[in-house]
């Protein structure tokens, strides 16, 4: 391709500093160095978790930064080393890598990977390939889909059909491959048993949808915003419960409305108190709670009793998923009509009003906006 090898300048959502609002700026995209992919991005989903780093995350060393980390795109080029990808390859960037060669994804007891961003998150600005008002700008998760064209490591990327809807499957890159496998893979929901999900956002409605999937008989789905109910029916819940609607802990509504207590439950609004909760309102004998939300600058507590007594409380990254070679069978899943996606998406917006797509987010009145370049 004619950009092959030289730097491109595109547009890319900014954040500057920590609580402030993005600035669409023309930023430089580096070629990519030894086992790098550049990609132009198509669509990216607007994630909680964006929203989390730039207005809730109590630190700073990530700014300046491109967010975004649910997208999708097609091969610009390859650097030097890469051979299985190439330019014009359908691709979905990976917050969470699979190298394939390290004890952990060697391992099937979990889907993390020695390379993750997560392992060096502080060197971060070393590795990015953005440049902006002369300034280095932070690629977010090592991917930085909030920008026209971004350079993702190779073992952080994934091929998937040629055939697929881009503007669709960027949701797979994070939110509903997280609750789903969170239910499926790590909770390991059982056919018959009963679940609760706490928080209806796209990761909550996902997981609603992988304990129908995996069979449960009940399904109760809590959230604060009533207008979620109708959505989580649509997904598979069978009951809805508010918790402004009690005078009394939701954890102990739901020990009522079971006779002791869920077998599984899973917290997907990413609050310290609503993981408690979550634990809590399963059986005391053999109740599993998954940690779903993301969060990691606050403490998260009980009493060991609720678990010297059979309680297990449980974390999940990215559903359990090994990423590079589950994402294509997610995505084949989807076209083959066996899960959901595009219910997920309630609006589509351009780049230019990623603002707005996290101000609908965080009032509830979207579930997954897609930005479309």
């Amino acid at each position: 391709m004619a950009t092959t090898g030289k730097v491109i300048k595109c547009k890319a959502a900014v954040a500057w500093e920590p609580k402030k609002l993005l600035t669409i700026e023309e930023i430089e995209v580096a070629p990519p160095q030894a086992h790098e992919v550049r990609l132009k991005v198509v669509a990216t989903g607007v994630c909680h978790s964006d929203y989390y780093v730039l207005y809730e995350d109590i630190r700073d060393y990530a700014f300046p930064c491109v967010l975004g980390h649910e997208g999708a795109g097609i091969v610009e080029s390859v650097g030097p080393g890469v051979t299985r990808f190439k330019p014009g390859d359908k691709v979905i960037p990976l917050f969470a890598s699979q190298c394939g060669e390290c004890l952990l994804c060697l391992s099937d007891k979990t889907n993390q990977c020695v390379k993750n961003w997560t392992v060096d998150e502080k060197n971060m600005e070393s590795k990015s390939r953005f440049t902006c008002k002369g300034k280095v700008i932070i690629q977010f998760m090592g991917t930085s889909t909030f920008s026209e064209y971004t350079v993702v490591r190779e073992v952080a990327l994934t091929k998937i059909s040629d055939s697929a809807p881009l503007d669709k499957v960027c949701l797979l890159g994070c939110g509903i491959s997280t609750g789903y496998g969170a239910a499926i893979n790590t909770a390991k929901v059982q056919p018959g048993s009963t679940c609760a999900v706490f928080g209806l956002g796209a990761v909550g409605l996902a997981a609603v949808m992988g304990c129908q999937a995996a069979g449960a008989s009940r399904i109760i789905a809590v959230d604060i915003n009533k207008d979620k109910s109708s959505k989580a029916k649509e997904f598979g819940a069978t009951d809805f419960v508010n918790p402004k609607d009690y005078k009394k802990p939701i954890q102990e509504v739901l020990m009522e409305m079971t006779d002791g207590g869920v077998d599984f439950s899973l917290e997907c609004a990413g609050n310290v108190d609503v993981m408690r909760c979550a634990l809590e309102s399963t059986r005391r004998a053999w109740g599993v709670s998954v940690i779903v939300g993301w969060v990691d600058v606050k403490d998260v507590s009980t009493k060991p009793v609720d678990l010297i007594c059979g309680r297990t409380w449980k974390g999940s990254y990215f559903g359990g998923w090994k990423s590079v070679q589950s994402v294509p069978k997610l995505v084949s899943d989807y076209m083959d009509k066996k899960i959901k996606v595009d219910e997920f998406i309630t609006h589509t917006l351009p780049l230019e009003k990623v603002n707005e797509a996290f101000d609908l987010m965080i009032t509830g009145k979207s579930i997954r906006t897609v930005l479309k370049m």
